[in-house]
């Protein structure tokens, strides 16, 4: 998998809307590629759980009928997306196009790959996470996401993975990704997804690594697991797809 660069996003759809957003994003697409982006994924959720401290519906404040998107755009780098934002400002075809959805409360952020495995390239589903991790123990996450994709997640059918680290997250006045996830001083977010051929696949995986967890002392983590938001989504648009 090319190592790139990713504007991750979360937003709150109506689920009324869903024909309205594919639309959308069929139509936004174009004008990305334009500006220098290499590809776009958007996700619908349809396996996304309430949590006790936090989740994904609390992070961008969803309403009652409202789903969870997950998304992201991939760049060759940093100073591509950059230049692209800072020219977007001023494109009529962006600043006068109705998104389908309340924008003010889509969190986003600029994010580096810090580890890949396998490829996320054909998948039938998704499972999208955000969280936080302290910069004092970046390497360790490194670490664990490699020994979990070589001993967890691909034996079990998953297609790939991929862990982006925060470098770009801007503050929101409504929502972010650090209230989100609930950072505290000196943590980090995250943004990553593993891809599998099918949710039938993601789902017997969660049973079997259950299963191989049972009468096991849970490991260590080097980040509070308890604030991490995840969700099963299915792609509901893909540039790349048919390439």
């Amino acid at each position: 998998m090319k190592m790139t660069y990713f504007t991750g996003s979360i937003a709150a759809v109506p689920a009324a809307n869903r024909q309205k957003y594919v639309d959308h994003v069929n139509a936004v697409w174009p004008l990305f590629r334009n500006h220098g982006a290499t590809r776009m994924v958007e996700t619908w959720g349809v396996d996304v759980p309430k949590g006790k401290v936090n989740d994904l519906y609390g992070a961008v404040n969803a309403k009652e009928g409202e789903v969870v998107v997950f998304a992201w755009l991939e760049w060759p780098d940093k100073a591509t997306t950059d230049a692209a934002w800072q020219k977007m400002q001023g494109d009529p075809a962006m600043t006068g196009m109705d998104m389908p959805f309340d924008g003010s409360r889509m969190i986003f952020g600029g994010f580096e790959p810090v580890f890949e495995g396998g490829t996320d390239q054909g998948a039938g589903c998704f499972q999208g996470f955000a969280l936080a991790v302290p910069e004092k123990n970046k390497a360790a996450h490194v670490k664990m996401a490699g020994e979990a994709w070589e001993d967890a997640f691909q034996p079990n059918g998953c297609l790939g993975i991929v862990e982006a680290w925060g470098v770009d997250v801007p503050r929101g006045k409504q929502t972010d990704f650090y209230r989100a996830s609930k950072a505290e001083d000196g943590e980090v977010p995250l943004f990553s997804w593993t891809a599998w051929p099918d949710k039938a696949t993601c789902d017997a995986a969660a049973k079997a690594m259950e299963a191989g967890m049972e009468g096991q002392e849970f490991p260590e983590m080097p980040f509070d697991g308890k604030r991490m938001m995840w969700g099963g989504f299915e792609p509901v648009f893909d540039s790349d797809k048919g390439r």
